[in-house]
């Protein structure tokens, strides 16, 4: 897999197999959030045979874009791939820095699904398990059990 490596600007300067990525390497990940119309939070739990974080919980939908692809067209792949819906029209939402361990720009998209929608396909080599979450319930895990749950989902919370 082939990943457009970016500068501080998400301007594109190389192009590098995923295998070459170093920990200075700046890259792009898409992330869907996905809510009910009550306000309801969709997370996916990471495979635990993951790379990066296995079986934590995270956006419902995420992915690294790959050579070829925009954030755009990568989260309507990856929201096929993860979670089984396809012709989704997801609304553009916040773009967000993240370094650490690793470095990357996420963009962020946001789709709403009816009340009670459970109608998910999930591959198992991608993700243990998908839930659905209140508000309230999300931010009480998260507060008790911080290392359960990716640093996005913290931040979307703050978002809220």
């Amino acid at each position: 897999m082939r990943i457009p490596i970016v500068n501080e600007q998400d301007e594109i300067i190389d192009i590098r197999e995923r295998s070459e990525l170093s920990r200075d390497s700046i890259y792009r990940v898409s992330a869907l959030w996905v809510t009910d119309e009550d306000g309801n939070i969709l997370l996916a739990q990471r495979a635990f045979t993951k790379s990066h974080d296995p079986g934590k919980w995270g956006a419902a939908v995420a992915g690294t874009v790959e050579e070829g692809e925009t954030y755009e067209s990568n989260i309507i792949k990856e929201t096929e791939e993860e979670i089984g819906l396809k012709n989704i029209q997801p609304i553009l939402g916040a773009k967000n820095r993240h370094r650490g361990e690793w470095n990357y720009f996420t963009q962020e998209f946001l789709l709403t699904l009816p009340v009670g929608f459970n109608d998910f396909t999930i591959p198992k080599d991608e993700v243990a398990a998908v839930k659905w979450f209140s508000v309230e319930e999300l931010k009480k895990r998260v507060a008790e059990h911080p290392e359960e749950f990716l640093s996005g989902v913290n931040r979307r919370l703050q978002n809220l």
